[in-house]
C-alpha cells in the first residue's frame, strides 16, 4: 500500500523543542490538508484532551530560533500567532478531534514515523553501548578508531556550529542623534 505522505516528509517535520520530539500545528495542518486556524479551533474546542505533556504553545524566542535554523521561512509563516507544538501523544489525540478520512490516514503515518524515529534512536544507543564495551576490551591502540566511530554517530549539528552566511561590514562607530535629542539641542 502506497503511503499518502512519504515517511521522509513527516520525519523532517518532527522537531526537537524543549527536549521533546514535537510537530508544529502549522506543519500538521499542511499534512492534514486543513487550515491552521481550523486545526487550532478544533483543539481549543477540545482543550481538555490536550494537557501540557501533549501540547504547548511556543514562545517568541523558540519561534525566532526556528526562523534562524531555517525550519520556517519567517515568523509571518505562523499567521500572526505563535504555533502549538504537539508531542507524539498530542498528535495521536488529534485523530479524535479531526474526524476526516485524510486525518485518520495521515495520523497513522505520523505514528509510524515517531515509532521509526524511536527505533533509530534505540539502535544508536545500543551501538554506543557496544562501542563502550569494545573500547574497554581493547587497549589504547584502537582509541583513534573508536573516536572516529563516535564522531560519525553524533548528529551533524552537534559536531560543529554552523557558520553564518554573509559578510560583516566593520564601520567606525558613528554616534547618531535621535530626533528627540536633536530637538533638545536646537532649543538650547
Amino acid at each position: 500500500m502506497k503511503a499518502l505522505i512519504p515517511l521522509e516528509v513527516i520525519e523532517r517535520r518532527i522537531l526537537l523543542i524543549r527536549g521533546q520530539k514535537v510537530m508544529l500545528s502549522t506543519h500538521l495542518a499542511e499534512l492534514y490538508d486543513v487550515e491552521t486556524r481550523v486545526l487550532n479551533q478544533a483543539v481549543k474546542r477540545n482543550i481538555s484532551r490536550f494537557p501540557e505533556d501533549f501540547m504547548f504553545q511556543l514562545n517568541i524566542s523558540e519561534a525566532e530560533q526556528l526562523v534562524s535554523q531555517n525550519v520556517i521561512p519567517h515568523k509571518k509563516y505562523f499567521g500572526g500567532s505563535l504555533p502549538y507544538a504537539f508531542t507524539e501523544q498530542g498528535v495521536a489525540m488529534l485523530s479524535s478531534v479531526l474526524n476526516s478520512e485524510r486525518a485518520i490516514k495521515v495520523n497513522i503515518e505520523i505514528m509510524r514515523a515517531f515509532v521509526r524515529l524511536r527505533q533509530i534512536l534505540a539502535s544508536n544507543k545500543e551501538l554506543a553501548k557496544r562501542l563502550d564495551e569494545l573500547e574497554k576490551k581493547y587497549d589504547a591502540q584502537f582509541k583513534i578508531v573508536f573516536d572516529a566511530i563516535r564522531k560519525l554517530m553524533t548528529p551533524p549539528e552537534a559536531q560543529t556550529p554552523k557558520k553564518r552566511i554573509g559578510f560583516l561590514v566593520e564601520e567606525p562607530h558613528v554616534p547618531y542623534k535621535s530626533s528627540k535629542g536633536y530637538k533638545k539641542q536646537k532649543r538650547q
